[in-house]
Order: structure tokens, then C-alpha cells, then sequence
């Protein structure tokens, strides 16, 4: 699976509002924050806000925050806003999929392979990135890579 800069920025300023609470956060402070080009921030941030992911605030005292709490929302949630479906081949979902002869076992290999990236990816959510725990079959993988 190749993560894009968007789904890294997306999901990195997802945890920076997971991280901050309540209170909503300007853009600007999360692009400065995690490194981020503002602009490419804003649209990110707009595009989670349409995902029902995040809400925004206008004014002064605006910015945006989270739509539900960090522990109800997965970095799946928040890469499927941005990039849809995690793993599709030639943008099909692994079961529509059809080969021939030697080929047709690959299938079945698209369809493990989106499974397993669902197990991490639908496991871990902003709170556990914020705590910093992640779930232990997810923190498993990691010793293991």
C-alpha cells in the first residue's frame, strides 16, 4: 500500500485535533504544527469536514475540531475520506476482480492483502495515535517489521 501526502497530512491533522480536545483549532496552526502547506491543509480539512469527520467554525474564535470523539474515529475513516477505498486494484474492489489461467489466484491475493491493511488500519484510532498505545496486535506488527 503506498500512503500519498494526502493521507499522511490527513491523518496527521486529524491527531493534532484529537490532540488539542474540544476547542476548535485554526488550520494555520495545525499546517505549522505538523509541516504541513496550509493550502493543501485547508482542502484536506474540507474534504474530512464533507466526510462528516470534522466540523468547522467560523470567526474569530473559529477553526475546526472533531465531529465524535478520537477513539470513535480509525486512521481508516480518515484515509478512506480523503483517498476512498484502501486497497482497490485499477480503482476495483478486489472482489470484483477477474483473471484467467495462471492469474486467478492473484484475486484471492488482492483480497488478503486488503484484509490485513483493514486490520491495522480500522484497529487504530486518533486516540490510541495521540496516547500513544496502539493496539497490541498493531503494536505486534510493528515489532515484527
Amino acid at each position: 500500500m503506498r500512503i500519498t501526502a494526502k493521507a499522511d497530512y490527513a491523518v496527521r491533522g486529524a491527531v493534532e485535533l484529537a490532540a488539542a480536545g474540544e476547542g476548535p483549532v485554526k488550520g494555520d496552526a495545525i499546517a505549522e504544527a505538523q509541516g504541513i502547506p496550509v493550502r493543501f491543509l485547508e482542502n484536506i480539512l474540507a474534504e474530512l469536514r464533507h466526510a462528516g469527520l470534522v466540523l468547522s467554525q467560523r470567526g474569530a474564535e473559529g477553526g475546526y475540531r472533531l465531529a465524535r470523539p478520537p477513539a470513535e474515529i480509525s486512521l481508516a475513516d480518515v484515509i478512506r475520506a480523503v483517498e476512498g477505498p484502501l486497497a482497490s486494484v485499477r480503482s476495483e474492489p478486489p472482489e470484483e476482480l477477474e483473471y484467467r489461467g495462471t492469474a486467478k489466484p492473484l484475486r484471492d491475493v488482492w483480497l488478503a492483502l486488503r484484509f490485513n491493511i483493514r486490520a491495522v488500519l480500522e484497529k487504530v484510532t486518533l486516540a490510541d495515535v495521540v496516547s500513544g498505545r496502539l493496539p497490541e496486535p498493531v503494536a505486534e506488527f510493528a515489532r515484527e517489521g
